[in-house]
């Protein structure tokens, strides 16, 4: 397991990931460029920014998953008509 220390939208956090570092840098991304679409001059809170942002990785992964068990149940139909066949 891989240690991480760093800056995450002004916090600093230290954690421990499977995760290589390329990946952790990806997800970095990710959430950075998501909270400047959100942060756009606005008076909101950063904890309000950061909740939204959560919520939309949230509804992100939810419907990633969805996508990913309907693709799963049309390849098992795929393979049951090979087997006949």
């Amino acid at each position: 397991m891989n240690r991480y220390n760093l800056t995450l939208l002004g916090f600093n956090i230290s954690f421990m990931a499977e995760a290589d570092r390329e990946r952790v840098d990806e997800a970095v991304a990710l959430l950075e460029s998501r909270y400047k679409k959100l942060d756009d001059g606005r008076q909101i809170s950063r904890e309000r920014l950061l909740i939204f942002l959560a919520l939309g990785l949230a509804d992100d992964l939810l419907l990633s998953n969805r996508r990913q068990a309907e693709l799963e149940e049309r390849l098992g139909k795929l393979v049951a008509r090979i087997e006949e066949v």
